[in-house]
């Protein structure tokens, strides 16, 4: 019984091959291939000859394990013909096993459909990444309608007390609230390429050829790209809404805009792969870093602090005179993250948050240049004997200058990238000087259009601020010299060349000089 049961049932198919009847037996497991070679033989041909078989009516019959039982006295007709000699001798085997591996693949995929595996994956996972988007959204309105509680709970607590906490974010009322005017848009997903990935880390970037929704799409890029997604477990989609609501709280300044922040950030994204700042530095630190650089103009309206002191707005009055700018972009930073649909933020801790904060607003009140000399004469201090990577106050120190060296990199890029953002800064200082001329308020030399071009608004910049910098950053991270530093002199040398060449004589003309040559 045991012997009985383990034979494979088999088939039985009659051949007729050149009028002799021949039967071949085969296993209903066998392969297309086993049958052909099995037939080649019985008709004595090779192994590579083409195989046809036709029923008593003249019909061709397909040569698979599955083909009909026939009985003696109506065998399938053989026909076989062997391949030309010359095909043979160039191909030989190959050809024979393309068919042969066509053929195999042909009959996968039929056996296990592929395609339609293929196009039911594609289906589901176009299905959970919209649900994800949903329990996003879910978890945004779950977040919001604790914030909603929570407000009203600290409204009836400080009714009682008869006073508002103003250090509290949720003291804010909606009216105050920074809220984004549109919702994502529906543009299709961005896929960068490999090189476009590469290229986004380098400092020599070119930031003018790209299109808002590209920009954003390059900023959540970094954002995963460097962990931060999920070292603070931020929502995709609030990640998507921050950025958005950035967007729309930037100016269309020449200079101070969307653009500028941009490229600031990634600046900063390009310096912390050139100098590997996650080996001395916490992943949390990078999210500061990067934070702080989208963030860090904010609702710029374009005229400097020392306009804002001079002509005693209320940015000034609000911040005692005391970097009025930068305490605002802070500010702006921060309702826009009291927004749930937007805080990127909402799954940390208070502990964490606190420290976010913190860094975060010491980075942005960094950016005044009033401080350069404060910043960079504590900076160098640090660096003596040894720079301390685990000292807090020394790791601050260093944060705040490379803000600070991204917030004034462009002359770093090469010069079809940077010299259009002279013409930017130029266009946003006249704007600002004819209004302090208009307001009787004092003007400043370098922003007089009647004063100051393009090489003398730079050569001074480049030589006593931004090249010093840089070079003192270098002692800490030696590459930074031969990427950054040098482009930086050969800018410098450049304006220099340019402002030679504008400050000598225009050449005399050719009927001058003709009247030279007669009077001699």
């Amino acid at each position: 019984m045991g012997n009985a049961s383990s034979i494979e049932p088999t088939k039985t198919i009659f051949l007729d091959i050149d009028g002799k009847k021949e039967k071949i037996m085969f296993s209903r497991h066998c392969g297309t291939r086993d049958i052909h070679d099995l037939i080649a033989h019985a008709a004595g041909v090779s192994r590579y000859a083409e195989i046809s078989l036709k029923d008593s009516t003249g019909a061709f019959v397909s040569l698979n394990p599955t083909m009909p039982i026939n009985t003696q006295s109506s065998p399938y007709k053989v026909t076989s013909k062997e391949p030309s000699p010359t095909t043979e001798s160039s191909n030989g085997d190959g050809e024979v096993f393309t068919q042969v591996l066509s053929q195999v693949a042909s009959q996968f995929n039929k056996v296990f459909k592929v395609e339609e595996i293929k196009t039911d994956i594609a289906t589901r996972l176009s299905a959970l990444e919209r649900k994800m988007e949903l329990e996003g959204l879910k978890a945004v309105e779950i977040e919001k309608c604790k914030r909603d509680i929570s407000d009203i709970k600290d409204q009836i607590w400080n009714a009682q007390k008869k006073f508002v906490d103003f250090n509290r974010l949720s003291s804010l009322s909606d009216e105050r609230k920074i809220s984004l005017k549109r919702d994502v848009p529906s543009y299709p997903k961005y896929t960068l390429s490999q090189e476009t990935i590469e290229y986004l880390k380098q400092p020599t970037f070119d930031i003018w050829h790209w299109e808002p929704n590209e920009m954003l799409s390059l900023l959540e890029h970094m954002f995963h790209e460097l962990g931060l997604v999920a070292e603070f477990n931020i929502n995709p989609i609030t990640l998507k809404r921050f950025f958005l609501c950035v967007q729309e709280n930037y100016r269309n300044n020449p200079f101070h805009n969307f653009r500028h922040c941009f490229c600031v950030t990634q600046m900063m994204y390009g310096m912390i792969h050139l100098c590997h700042l996650w080996e001395v530095m916490t992943r949390e630190d990078l999210g500061i870093l990067m934070t702080a650089c989208v963030c860090h103009d904010l609702d710029h309206p374009g005229y400097n602090n020392t306009y804002q002191i001079n002509a005693r707005t209320e940015l000034a009055i609000r911040y005692n005179d005391i970097s009025p700018l930068e305490n605002h972009h802070c500010a702006v930073a921060f309702k826009i993250l009291s927004n749930p649909e937007c805080n990127i933020f909402a799954n940390v801790d208070k502990d964490t948050f606190k420290r976010i904060r913190a860094g975060i607003t010491m980075l942005i009140l960094a950016t005044d240049m009033a401080r350069h000399g404060e910043i960079m004469d504590n900076f160098k201090m640090k660096l003596e004997p040894e720079f301390d990577y685990k000292n807090k106050d020394s790791l601050d120190t260093l944060k705040m200058v490379l803000i600070k060296c991204c917030d004034i990199s462009n002359e770093v890029r090469p010069m079809e990238v940077s010299e259009p953002w002279v013409d930017c800064l130029l266009e946003e200082y006249f704007n600002q000087s004819d209004r302090e001329k208009m307001e009787g308020l004092p003007v400043a030399p370098f922003m007089d259009r009647d004063k100051v071009t393009k090489p003398t608004a730079q050569i001074g910049f480049i030589k006593f601020v931004l090249i010093p910098m840089f070079e003192t950053v270098a002692k800490l991270f030696p590459v930074i010299d031969s990427t950054m530093v040098e482009p930086l002199r050969i800018a410098r040398d450049r304006y220099e060349d340019m402002k030679e060449k504008n400050s000598m004589p225009p050449p005399p003309s050719q009927s001058n000089k003709k009247k030279t040559v007669t009077e001699k």
